[in-house]
This record gives C-alpha cells, structure tokens and sequence, in this order.
C-alpha cells in the first residue's frame, strides 16, 4: 500500500496526468512544454530519460526583459516572443520538430499557450497544430491594445490610469507594435 502511496502522489495532487504523458512518451519525439504563471511564460524543450527527462533548451519572460521588453510578461505578445526565442535556440541546436506539452491546462483557442506555439513555429520549428487555435495576428502583435489605447487617448478616459505601467517604462502604448518588432529583431539576433 505504501508503494502506491508514493508511485501515484503527483496524480493525487493533480499535478501529472499520467495516461496524456504516456501518450507523449510513446511518440518518440522531443515534448515541447508550455507553461505560464500570472506573470511569464516558459517554453521548455524536453527530451524523456528513465533516470529523469533532459531539458534541451528553454525560453522565459524574463529574458525579453533582459533585452528590453517593457510591456507585461503575462500576454499574448510576450508568450509569442518567448515561444520565438525557444524555437530559434533549438534550430540552432538542431533540433527541428517536437510534439505539444501544455500539462495539465486546458487547451482554448486563442490562449497565450498557442501564441507561443505561433512563436515556435514562425521561427521555423515543425510541430503540428490546428490553424484555428491560433491567436489572429493582430492580438499576438499587441495591435489590439494599441487600438485601445488610441481610442482612451481621444476620449481622455483613464488612458494615463490604464497605462501607467507602460508610460512609467517610458512606452507609448500607441506604439506596441513598434516596440514588438524591435523586440523580435533582438530576440533573432541574438539567437542566430
């Protein structure tokens, strides 16, 4: 009984869904794992092992801030980066195609877990997806938001309140999109 007890904790906890995992396993290729908080995203690459899985290479959040990202690290734009960033660090690795890992998340369409997927993939990293569970362009770019905060800056309502974050970094959130294709060009750059 004691055995048990320890084989079968992480699935008692809801931490490891074990019957999805082997089903990962058994298709032999590099899992590429999706994972996020309130705050970041993490994009790992991971190879299994019996004594314990091999991480490959991985992205975070926090390395777009390092390279100068002042937007928040818990969007859509941020998950695409990061996703980006993973793809082109494991093509330079050689590693070129992988199967989705979102654990124990519920897939929905258009979630951060698919922006980064999106990432990964405009890199030129081979996975396979469904095109309709993609975010549009538009949301992945932060065009949305810069819409938005057109639209506040006209009418005067709470633009500074709303933004306060972005304008403290010394952003214009009219200019998101700028910003995104900038940050992209670095993330390229310094992974080629």
């Amino acid at each position: 009984m004691k055995a048990y007890t320890v084989k079968y904790r992480r699935k008692r906890n809801g931490k490891t869904d074990y019957r999805s995992r082997i089903a990962l396993l058994s298709s032999n290729k590099i899992r590429v794992i999706i994972r996020k908080s309130l705050n970041n995203h993490y994009v790992q690459l991971m190879k299994f092992n019996t004594k314990g899985d091999i991480s490959i290479t991985s992205a975070s959040t926090q390395e777009l801030k390092k390279l100068g990202w002042k937007m928040h690290c818990g969007n859509l734009p941020s998950a695409y980066l990061t996703g980006y960033m993973a793809g082109l660090k494991s093509l330079k690795k050689g590693i070129k195609d992988g199967i989705l890992d979102i654990g124990l998340a519920r897939s929905v369409k258009g979630s951060s877990y698919y922006a980064a997927l999106k990432g990964l993939i405009d890199s030129g990293f081979k996975i396979n997806c469904n095109p309709k569970v993609i975010p549009n362009e538009d949301l992945i770019t932060g065009k949305n938001i810069e819409q938005y905060a057109k639209v506040l800056q006209e009418k005067n309502e709470q633009y500074v309140k709303q933004f306060s974050k972005y304008l403290k970094a010394g952003l214009k959130p009219e200019e998101l999109t700028k910003h995104f294709e900038e940050i992209k060009r670095k993330v390229k750059d310094k992974c080629q």
